[in-house]
């Protein structure tokens, strides 16, 4: 394969953040809860977070992508565990969504009230939804103000056919597929 060429980084520039966050908003991407644990004296303190960053980066091996903010206390859990769950919500899920995307303590209080169950191979909790995965950690990169984890997926399923939820233009959308 050959190389890709070099990119101009002097045009186009972005005046501001806003700008690409503008551009984005016509982008639609799925949603997903992310989860891990991280290990306390008193046993695993578990917490989730929702996202829409989620990538498929290669089937073989089979890897996927995350991206979280630097200063996430969620990303430090998910770096110290090197474990977690994900899962792709369905369009009935908009408040699991809404709830995983509160302040840290109101996520916290979450992962102790809603319904999940520990993926069997990594103890990350699995929400009801249309798809799971389990994840290993395998690499990271930094971008700018974002890291993006690269995880070998040990475990996935789905659970029928469902209507995803995606995010467009700042807020949840459920999407019909056309029937054939």
């Amino acid at each position: 394969m050959g190389q890709a060429p070099a990119a101009d980084h002097t045009t186009g520039a972005v005046d501001a953040p806003d700008d690409l966050r503008a551009v984005m908003r016509h982008f639609a991407t799925g949603v997903c809860v992310v989860s891990t644990h991280r290990q306390q004296e008193d046993g695993l303190r578990h917490s989730a977070v929702t996202v829409n960053s989620l990538t498929s980066v290669s089937l073989e091996p089979p890897l996927v992508s995350v991206s979280f903010r630097s200063d996430s206390s969620f990303l430090t859990d998910l770096m110290e565990a090197r474990v977690w769950g994900i899962s792709i919500l369905d369009g009935g899920s908009e408040e699991l969504a809404r709830l995983f995307a509160r302040p840290r303590a109101e996520r916290d209080e979450a992962v102790r009230t809603r319904p999940a169950e520990p993926g069997p191979h990594t103890g990350a909790l699995l929400f009801e939804a249309a798809g799971w995965m389990e994840c290993r950690y395998r690499d990271h990169v930094v971008a700018g103000d974002h890291v993006m984890v690269i995880g070998d997926v040990v475990g996935l399923g789905v659970r029928g056919t469902r209507s995803p939820l995606i995010f467009l233009q700042g807020g949840f959308h459920r999407f019909e597929p056309p029937q054939t």
